[in-house]
């Protein structure tokens, strides 16, 4: 779970802010987003391995640069 701490004189917009960033950061809404509805493990498998092919080939082409 997220928790962000008031400092002292800091406005609520900032703090809001904050619970934003660290609420990206640590991927919380997207895992609530994959796991809204049932997946079945065979289109887990294909999403993972179109995953796999484009991070593969971001590497392959950062190497060739």
């Amino acid at each position: 779970m997220s928790q962000v701490t008031l400092r002292e004189g800091e406005s609520f917009d900032s703090l809001l802010k904050r619970f934003g960033r660290k609420v990206q950061q640590e991927g919380v809404l997207s895992e609530a987003r994959r796991r809204e509805h049932f997946e079945k493990p065979s289109i887990k498998r294909k999403r993972k391995a179109a995953a796999k092919r484009r991070k593969s080939s971001r590497t392959s082409s950062d190497t060739r640069r």
